[in-house]
């Protein structure tokens, strides 16, 4: 293997545990901030995201950190409603912005060697490892990402299993995009297995 980089058969089957003890997560402080009556800049909110959930089936918490639904996003003063209970499905609305902050507890490998789907959406993702290791699995190969890594997802299929005895911490950004018609002609069902709400919806 090269850099963490490794073949699908050679997933280390020894890793693969399920438990049904589910941690308590770390629910992120989010500071938002604006303008006053004057157009002076000030902070709006500060305290934890109001929208957190985890899927207990894989052992994942969701933090939602913000979106946008529109591109340009519009900026105002102040924002009219919380952006992040105007949605829950995975991907951003078309033409906007998703980020969010996902904990992978050790403990959840299935039977594949995974703790997530195998899922597509049709973005560009930046995912951010802010605290310990994640293994992102594509089709025939897989990769280990450190606290540090940037990993950049640009629409193919994939899923996530964290394989260590420490939880996983990692900020995902979602930009909404469009498949090229190159990719389209090389992968034809492409458009099959994408992932248009939540991990299990």
């Amino acid at each position: 293997h090269v850099d963490g980089q490794v073949s699908r058969a050679a997933c280390c089957h020894a890793c693969l545990i399920m438990t049904d003890q589910m941690p308590e997560g770390t629910v992120p402080r989010r500071i938002v901030t604006g303008h006053d009556a004057n157009g002076v800049s000030v902070v709006l909110s500060d305290g934890t995201v109001p929208v957190h959930r985890v899927m207990p089936q894989d052992g994942v918490g969701f933090y939602e950190i913000w979106n946008t639904d529109s591109m340009p996003a519009p900026v105002g003063s102040t924002e009219p409603s919380e952006p992040t209970q105007r949605s829950l499905r995975v991907p951003p609305e078309p033409n906007g912005t998703k980020i969010r902050i996902n904990e992978f507890f050790p403990g959840f490998i299935n039977e594949l060697g995974n703790q997530s789907p195998m899922h597509r959406t049709e973005t560009i993702d930046y995912g951010i490892v802010l605290e310990g290791e994640i293994w992102l699995v594509l089709d025939d190969s897989e990769v280990l990402a450190k606290a540090g890594d940037v990993i950049v997802q640009r629409g193919t299929d994939h899923a996530w299993a964290n394989r260590s005895d420490k939880v996983c911490r990692v900020a995902f950004i979602l930009v909404d995009g469009k498949f090229t018609d190159e990719l389209v002609e090389k992968v034809p069902s492409i458009k099959d297995s994408l992932m248009l709400n939540g991990p299990h919806d």
